[in-house]
């Protein structure tokens, strides 16, 4: 927590939320900076990311991997905890954070007993992302920023700290792979 105490109580709980599906919101206030929940799961490979979840065979798209490092990834489907219900927002009150390897969602502002809890997953995109993959990764959130997709902006550089796409990944394997050899 940001100012040193333990809170007295988990800091949010799963409900139906606007946004999509389930989402966190806030059971207490939660201060800026404070450290809310680790984003855990199994760790596997792009590899084994890529056999799991097939966008091209989703009507949408629907995963809980997170980017861990360039080889690595997080699915929060097996063996994570609440904070894979905690939705994309294009004006978000948190943030996801790694720290030595593990994957922490704080709050970015002050948020008030009641609020849902929100960061920006920040799909990888690049050159070849189309209209397509645009109405897979749809936007729900409402904000008045909203850009329609939970793809990372076109106008500012894509964060390290990201959910994830297997198609994406896949992407960023083979280019890698052209870059090395």
């Amino acid at each position: 927590m940001h100012n040193g105490k333990t809170p007295s109580r988990a800091p949010f709980e799963i409900r139906r939320s606007a946004i999509q599906g389930r989402g966190g919101f806030a059971t207490r206030d939660i201060e800026r900076g404070e450290r809310i929940v680790e984003y855990t799961g199994e760790r596997i490979s792009w590899k084994e990311a890529d056999r799991r979840y097939n966008d091209e065979s989703m009507k949408r798209h629907h995963t809980f991997l997170f980017t861990l490092t360039s080889r690595t990834c997080v699915d929060a489907a097996v063996g994570g905890n609440d904070a894979r219900f905690i939705n994309h927002s294009c004006d978000p009150n948190c943030e996801a954070v790694i720290v030595n390897g593990r994957i922490y969602i704080e709050a970015i502002q002050d948020i008030r007993a009641g609020e849902e809890l929100t960061y920006d997953y920040a799909y990888e995109r690049d050159a070849n992302t189309d209209d397509e993959e645009e109405a897979l990764y749809v936007c729900r959130c409402g904000a008045r920023n909203c850009r329609g997709t939970i793809l990372a902006p076109l106008e500012k550089p894509v964060s390290k700290v990201r959910h994830s796409a297997a198609r994406h990944a896949q992407k960023r394997r083979r280019r890698k792979r052209v870059q090395r050899a």
